[in-house]
Parts: C-alpha cells; structure tokens; sequence
C-alpha cells in the first residue's frame, strides 16, 4: 500500500469525473505569484493554503489558512514553507480555490476482504469523529456495481434528501469507478461540499492508498508514495520498496534516526515484537524492517547491506520466532553474504551482531553464521531454545 499526497489525488478525481476546486503546488512562494500573473482565479478568488505533506489534523497545527487573498497566500506559503513538525519539514503547500459553502459531508470507500465499503455521512469536516456515529456504510461485494438506487438509497439513510441524495450517489458511483480503475485500497473525500455560487459539488481535501505494485498498468501516475510517518522516503527506503515489488516474499525497511540498535527480523509480528523489546529496555532502534514469505536471498542480502550502512548502530539484532516455512539456510545465505560486503566496505566497526532464529533448516543456517566469527565479526549466535527477549538484554547489557 501507498498513500498519496491531496494534489496527486485530486488529479485523479478529475480523471474520474470528481469535481475539485482549483489548485496548485508549490516549492517556492516567489512560483505562486508567477502563477498568479498566468492564473485569474487566483488572483479572483479567496484563497486556502495548506501543507502538502501527510501530516494528520493539518488545520488543528495551523497548517491550513483559509480566506486568503493572493498576496497573503503567499505570506502563508512562505511561512510554512521549512516549518519543521515533529520529524516533518514542510517542503510542499497546496493552494485550492476557497468554495464557499454552509455544510461539509463525508465519502469514503475501502477494500475488504470481502470486496469494499462504501461510508457516507451529511456530517463531515475535521470533526468527523465526533459524529462517527451518523455514518452509513455499504458493503459491496467483489465483482459487483452498485446500481444509481443503491447508492442513492444508502444516501438517503445518511440524512441527503431528494436531489441531494441523488447527486451524492453520482459522486459516490464516480468514487467507486476511480477505486476500481486505480488500484486504490481506500480513499477518502473530507469534506466534500455544495458551494454557494452555483450548488455544485467539490471535494475540499482527498486522502487516498493505492497499490504500489499495480503501478505498471498506470502509465500516468507522475508521482511517489508518501510516508505514513510524516517524511518523505529516504533513498534507502525506496530502494527497498523497489526490491520488495519485484519478488516473491516480501523485504520491509524504515530507518529511524538516532538509533543504535539495528533491527534485521523475520516476520511482521517478530519485528514488532522486537521494536518494542528494545525500546522497553531502554534502547533506541535505528529502524524497522522484516523479511517474511520466504524471500531470494539476493533480497535479504540487499537488505542486510541496507543495514548494515545505518550511522551510528552498535549492535545488530537478527531476530526471528520459529519459521514454518522460510528457510533458515537461504535466508542466512544472503544475510552472510550482505555481512560479508558490508564488512568489505568498511562498515560494522565496533558493530556487535546479535542472531536467534528457529525453522527449517536452522541448524546449517545457524551453523553457517557461527562461521562468520571465524572472518573477524563480533557475532553471537543461538537456536530457538534462547527467549526472544533474553537476546535483546544480551545486546543492551553487552
């Protein structure tokens, strides 16, 4: 899955037949007034800038500024613009066209299991939480369209009456049409509004994931996933992200700034487990990362080099719970052979690699680890008889 960022999405609503008020992004503030001189509605029109950037509850942080004319949009770019929230720097602003309107409604739609859920409420807007409870949901099943009266049925249920209710099921048709031609795991539209001047519809905001791997069947898509951890992805990181689409299994890998503890686990719940093992013995991880499914090993090996490559770790945990179908010996194969060029490189001085690990064939896998001391790594190996958590007290207290 991969989130995309409000400009991208709404692009793709106008693809779809969405309506969308006018916009654009922009790096440079000095780039919105050149914009202008090009654009009447910008010039024309009352104005609302925003961080472009996944970051929740932007207009609670003072990230959205409404009623601008142009000359004060640009004061506002040029405020947010390198504004640091958290780990986030703002590097992008959004700048829509300010629709005037006096009620906010919510749509959205996202995949299940059992195909998706369409939820729709008259009580949309940045408290839509609060009013959870006014949703009204659809499912629809796999390989099924709803029909015009079904979508107009269930806006109906939510509060829309006579023509209102029809026009949110045509926005809601057009909905499912962008989900099921987009790849999309889920999107959002909050608030989608009436304006004033001439009752039609607009979505204000857009949140939207889509399927990274499908993107070969998409020969407009001009843009890259955002984070979900409010940065941009390192180069690191989108190397990985490459890796991991084009094989069987699956490689993961988020750095975390700071840390000294590497992680390099099997499986989603192992990795996990050891993120907050560490962090509850009072250590710092440097990132995140898993491989599961029974991945190639030149995977895992490009994984480890990754790795490996974090500034400043001074162990390395290669973790893992007792494998059912992952080979221990394959998998171990890359990691060694990533060990073995990392080292080459010059990286792992003073770096202390931590190993526990179960599952088919561990006992060559493991065997062929221990070897590694025998090259000059500081390496500690054990078996699935060692608990998970005693190998992270090994680490910290080493």
């Amino acid at each position: 899955m991969a989130k995309i960022l409000e400009g991208p999405a709404m692009k793709l609503f106008n693809k779809w037949g969405i309506p969308v008020p006018n916009y654009v992004v922009i790096m440079d503030p000095e780039r919105l007034l050149q914009l202008g001189e090009a654009n009447k509605w910008l010039r024309d029109s009352k104005l609302v800038v925003k961080a472009h950037e996944a970051i929740g509850g932007r207009f609670k942080l003072g990230l959205v500024k409404i009623d601008l004319n142009l000359e004060e949009a640009y004061e506002a770019a040029k405020e947010m613009l390198g504004r640091q929230i958290g780990t986030a720097e703002i590097r992008q602003v959004i700048v829509a066209e300010m629709l005037e309107h006096d009620a906010e409604y919510y749509v959205s739609i996202a995949g299940n299991r059992d195909g998706a859920e369409l939820l729709v409420s008259n009580k949309g807007g940045i408290d839509i939480e609060d009013n959870w409870d006014t949703v009204k949901r659809l499912q629809i099943p796999l390989d099924v369209t709803p029909t015009i009266e079904d979508l107009t049925k269930i806006a109906s249920s939510a509060g829309f009456e006579g023509e209102v209710a029809e026009r949110v099921a045509k926005i809601a048709s057009r909905l499912i049409l962008c989900f099921d031609n987009e790849d999309a795991q889920s999107i959002e539209i909050n608030p989608l509004v009436i304006r004033n001047s001439d009752m039609r519809f607009a979505a204000l905001d857009a949140v939207m994931n889509v399927d990274w791997d499908a993107r070969f069947r998409h020969a407009d898509w001009d843009f890259k996933p955002v984070s979900e951890i409010g940065r941009p992805f390192t180069e690191a990181e989108q190397q990985i992200m490459e890796i991991d689409a084009r094989i069987k299994g699956s490689v993961k890998f988020v750095e975390v700034p700071g840390g000294e503890i590497a992680l390099l686990t099997a499986g989603g719940g192992a990795s996990v487990f050891y993120s907050d093992a560490v962090v509850a013995r009072g250590g710092t991880i440097a990132n995140y990362a898993e491989y599961s499914g029974d991945p190639s090993d030149w995977a895992v090996e490009a994984l480890t080099e990754t790795i490996c490559q974090l500034p400043n770790i001074k162990h390395i945990i290669v973790g893992g719970a007792i494998a059912n179908f992952t080979d221990v010996k394959a998998t171990f194969s890359g990691i060694i052979n990533g060990f073995r060029a990392s080292k080459a490189n010059g990286y792992l001085e003073g770096v202390k690699i931590w190993v526990r690990r179960g599952g088919p064939n561990e006992n060559q896998g493991l065997a062929a680890i221990k070897k590694l001391a025998d090259e000059g790594f500081d390496i500690h190996v054990y078996d699935r008889t060692m608990p998970m958590t005693d190998i992270v007290d090994l680490a910290l207290k080493a």
